[in-house]
C-alpha cells in the first residue's frame, strides 16, 4: 500500500468516526433514558480510534469509538450489501461506576437470541444481542477484552443478521490505547 493510499484511507476512516460521532450525538438526545443529554465532543483522535464525552441524564460519560476498515459480506446475491452505520465503542459512565463496557453496535438487527463473537488476536469473548446492540455476556470479562485490545493489533467481530445473514468486521487497534487514556480522568 502506497504512502498516498494509506493517507486516504485514514482520511475516510477519520471521516467515518466523525459521521459515527454525530449518529451517536443524535441517538442520545432521542433515547428518552438519556434526556437532556448534548451533542458528543471530540476529546481526541488516535489513529483508528476517537475519545468522545458528553453530558448525560445520569452524568458524565466519555467512550472511544472505531468504525470496521473491512466489512463482509460486500455483495449478497449479485447485490452490494449496505451494513449501515457500524462501530465498536469502550463506554464509562463515572456517575454510575461503569469502566469501559465494550458495546458493538450494527445497523441491522441481529437474529434473534444470537450471538456476536469478538476475536482480538485469537482470543475469544461471547456477546448477547439486543435489536442492533451487543454487550459481553459475562461483564467480569470487560476488563480482560480491554487488555486484549491495548496489547493486540487487530480485532474482528462476527455477527448474524436477523435476515439470517453472517456478518463480519474487522477492526484496527491502532490508537485504542491513547484514546482509553484520554478519557480515564473522565468524570
Amino acid at each position: 500500500m502506497t504512502a498516498n493510499s494509506k493517507q486516504t484511507r485514514t482520511a475516510r476512516i477519520l471521516t467515518r468516526i466523525a459521521a459515527v460521532a454525530f449518529i451517536i450525538g443524535a441517538a442520545a438526545l432521542a433515547v428518552p433514558q438519556i434526556a437532556g443529554a448534548q451533542t458528543p465532543t471530540r476529546i481526541k483522535q488516535n489513529s483508528a480510534w476517537g475519545s468522545f464525552s458528553y453530558q448525560g441524564g445520569e452524568g458524565k460519560v466519555c467512550y472511544i469509538l472505531s468504525v470496521p476498515t473491512e466489512k463482509s459480506p460486500k455483495e449478497l446475491n449479485g447485490k452490494a450489501v449496505d451494513h449501515g452505520d457500524v462501530f465498536f465503542m469502550l463506554a464509562q459512565h463515572p456517575g454510575q461506576n461503569v469502566r469501559l463496557e465494550p458495546q458493538f453496535t450494527a445497523g441491522y438487527n441481529f437474529q434473534e437470541d444470537s450471538k456476536v463473537v469478538l476475536d482480538i488476536d485469537g482470543k475469544q469473548f461471547s456477546m448477547f444481542t439486543r435489536g442492533q446492540n451487543a454487550w459481553l455476556e459475562n461483564p467480569a470479562e470487560e476488563g480482560a477484552v480491554v487488555a486484549a485490545m491495548k496489547a493486540g493489533a487487530k480485532m474482528h467481530v462476527a455477527a448474524v443478521s436477523r435476515r439470517g445473514t453472517q456478518t463480519g468486521y474487522d477492526y484496527s487497534l491502532s490508537g485504542v490505547t491513547a484514546s482509553i487514556t484520554d478519557i480515564t480522568s473522565c468524570k
